[in-house]
């Protein structure tokens, strides 16, 4: 509401100047000087007519404006909705300008969407062939190691049948262990040489 009265405001002070040239320019030309006079009349019998509708007069004539009056009441009116229409063209591109910057912005950030929703389901397909490709490495690492442990346990169970079947009849022999003195040797000085004791080992 504050802003309508300061837009009315003005457009009324601006018109002024507008006014007053719309003026000179009706006492110069016949013409335009005809028009202003014929639109303020009809100007002055709309609004006779509209107030004694609302106040329930009874109708009656209506006296002219002079000629005067006449080219003064067009002048304004018609540099007033010069001014109004000019406002109401820069009110109407600046909501077409918002209203196509909006736009352009939706359009851009749906764009940015649709890109992120692309990189998502590339990265969940990526992922995906990569959970496939763990779970047939991880499959087949596994089939090897019981593969591996198979072979492992048979390698032994093997090893220890042959180890079982080359000894089964072969008694264990503990190896009997003889140690001989030393000997002395007979020598001409007085200290006497002695030989190491010496270890005789058999199996009988």
């Amino acid at each position: 509401m504050a802003s309508t009265k300061l837009l009315t405001l003005v457009v009324r002070t601006l018109a002024k100047p507008i006014s007053n040239r719309i003026k000179q320019t009706a006492k110069e030309h016949e013409t335009f000087r005809s028009m202003c006079v014929s639109l303020a009349q009809r100007m002055h019998r709309g609004e006779v007519q509209l107030r004694t509708n609302i106040l329930g007069e009874p109708p009656k004539s209506i006296r002219p404006l002079s000629e005067a009056k006449a080219i003064d009441s067009g002048a304004n009116a018609i540099a007033e909705g010069f001014l109004f229409g000019v406002a109401a063209l820069l009110i109407i591109g600046e909501s077409y300008r918002s209203s196509r910057s909006q736009a352009k912005r939706r359009d851009v950030v749906d764009d940015q969407i649709d890109d992120l929703k692309s990189q998502v389901q590339g990265l969940s397909e990526t992922v995906k062939k990569l959970e496939e490709t763990f779970e047939e490495r991880w499959t087949f690492e596994q089939h090897r190691n019981d593969e591996l442990n198979r072979v492992l346990n048979r390698m032994v169970d093997v090893g220890l049948r042959s180890g079982w079947s080359e000894f089964e009849d072969t008694p264990i022999r503990i190896p009997k262990v003889e140690i001989r003195p030393q000997s002395t040797l007979g020598s001409d000085s007085p200290a006497e040489k002695t030989t190491p004791p010496e270890i005789v080992v058999s199996t009988s």
